[in-house]
């Protein structure tokens, strides 16, 4: 002991720290989600919490009674200041939102009958690509072995229509299938006599193991220009970049023969099983709806026709409240009732947010609304965030994958913010205006000679718009513009 000291300190440490109730998180995620996405938490809450009801207009209706609404939540009301407390939305927690108990019977069958309607009525899945191939296996007539090595490789098939191995690069994917084949010993040839079968079916190039091979089967007696056609696949990069005088020098083909090749390559497509994903594609729902009065002021409405309008049922308050209920079920009853009168605030904060912060955003871009995109102002969500009096944060999860609905058509609520820069004159121009110009002088452009990212710079400036030229680089490359020597048209004679 004469070797050890025990060295005991009591000190006093002053410390901030921030914890998100419960509460707090579930608006937060509420608030985040877009119109359809809410419309299927509340389906899911609905299935899942017996305590949560499809509203009818009844006597029952606890909700018409304040003064019979029960007691659940003795702390202090926090919806109107939940936002404006948390900074960063912390997400993954380690705990639930709610402590589920034991439920009696009765709720355990009432909530397995919603579950079994939900099923039933629920859309049967779409035809996927490699079912589709399977179908057309019927028709062909092989011995059952081959067949069964035929649909192995079609579970290879990618979404695209490509196979898909998953190999090391430089390794052969064929080899690599036919060792990995189990029902039978089977060697390349094999798989590449199945992978060939794949390729006769329809949809034409599917099967294909890269690009060129793709395009190749795709080609056929009837493709119009096919010998032209057929060596322009072998110069897809000079295609690409539209490197006519050099293809005509490599494939001793004349530039109209060139031309109506390339128009029938274009036709060709490069991602055959593409087709079988189109019905995953969502539509756009907007949730907000902006329409002009009669006054010329601009009114906001939130979409709400998809969202059940839910209620807690007066039975289910006084279930809570019997005392002569078991009272593990009355707890198990009590937090459910919990669960749907928080979901209940958040689906009314999120409305009250999001109306809040999409009228300041008109009152911004009033001049977007009135003349169309290119008058739109440079905005930040730090200003709305400042007028509306909430957090920066609670902002940009307000208007994250939301559209709205306007008379200039339907936009993401992001599309209103942007930075911006200042003209000759000193005035305040938006980034999106400098885009919708860039499309302006390449559309007006001389195809004979297009504008050089130099010359687009100095007709910037000639506008009052001083820009860089990395400036114009990066926005015509987001807008996915060619540069000059692709967006050349080599028929047109140069002046």
């Amino acid at each position: 002991m004469s070797g050890m000291s025990l060295n005991l300190h009591l000190g006093q440490r002053q410390e901030q720290r921030q914890i998100l109730a419960p509460r707090m998180i579930q608006s937060m995620e509420i608030l985040q989600l877009p119109v359809m996405a809410l419309e299927e938490r509340l389906q899911q809450e609905l299935e899942n919490n017996p305590a949560l009801e499809l509203r009818e207009p009844t006597e029952d209706d606890f909700q018409d009674d304040p003064g019979d609404a029960p007691a659940i939540d003795e702390r202090p009301d926090e919806s109107s200041t939940d936002f404006n407390k948390l900074d960063v939305f912390e997400r993954g927690l380690d705990e639930p939102l709610y402590e589920d108990h034991r439920p009696s019977r009765s709720f355990i069958d009432e909530a397995g009958e919603r579950k079994m309607d939900a099923m039933a009525n629920a859309p049967s899945r779409p035809q996927s690509l490699q079912d589709y191939l399977e179908e057309q296996l019927a028709y062909i007539e092989a011995p059952e072995d081959e067949l069964e090595l035929v649909r192995y490789v079609i579970a290879h098939i990618d979404a695209r229509g490509y196979l898909n191995a998953k190999v090391p690069k430089d390794t052969d994917p064929l080899v690599e299938l036919a060792r990995c084949y189990t029902p039978r010993q089977v060697d390349r040839e094999d798989v590449e006599d199945a992978l060939m079968t794949i390729q006769k079916l329809d949809p034409p190039g599917v099967g294909a193991r890269d690009l060129k091979e793709c395009l190749l089967l795709q080609i056929d007696f009837e493709t119009p220009h096919r010998e032209v056609v057929t060596a322009l696949v072998e110069h897809l990069h000079e295609v690409l970049t539209n490197r006519l005088p050099l293809l005509q020098k490599t494939t001793g083909f004349d530039l109209d023969e060139l031309q109506e090749a390339i128009s029938v390559l274009k036709r060709l497509n490069p991602s055959p099983g593409s087709k079988f994903d189109s019905e995953h594609i969502p539509y756009v729902t907007p949730d907000v709806v902006v329409e002009r009065n009669e006054q010329g002021d601009y009114d906001v409405r939130l979409v709400d026709d998809w969202i059940p309008e839910v209620h807690i049922p007066r039975s289910v308050i006084e279930m809570s409240r019997d005392r002569s209920e078991d009272p593990e079920a009355r707890k198990y009853i009590k937090s459910k009732i919990q669960a749907a009168s928080w979901l209940m605030d958040a689906i009314v904060q999120r409305k009250n947010t999001l109306e809040r912060v999409t009228r300041a955003i008109v009152r911004r871009q009033r001049a977007f609304l009135d003349q169309g995109p290119e008058f739109i102002e440079p905005l930040k969500m730090q200003e709305i965030a400042d007028e509306v009096k909430i957090h920066v944060t609670t902002v940009s999860r307000a208007v994250d994958e939301k559209w709205a609905q306007t008379p200039r058509g339907i936009f993401p609520l992001k599309r209103f913010f942007g930075g911006g820069t200042q003209t000759a004159s000193g005035e305040n121009v938006a980034y999106e205006t400098i885009k919708n110009k860039l499309i302006e002088m390449i559309g007006n452009e001389d195809k004979s000679e297009p504008l050089s990212d130099e010359i687009i710079v100095k007709q910037f400036t000639a506008i009052g718009y001083p820009v860089a030229r990395r400036t114009v680089t990066k926005y015509r490359k987001m807008l996915s513009i060619p540069s000059s020597r692709e967006r050349r048209d080599w028929s047109l004679p140069a002046k």
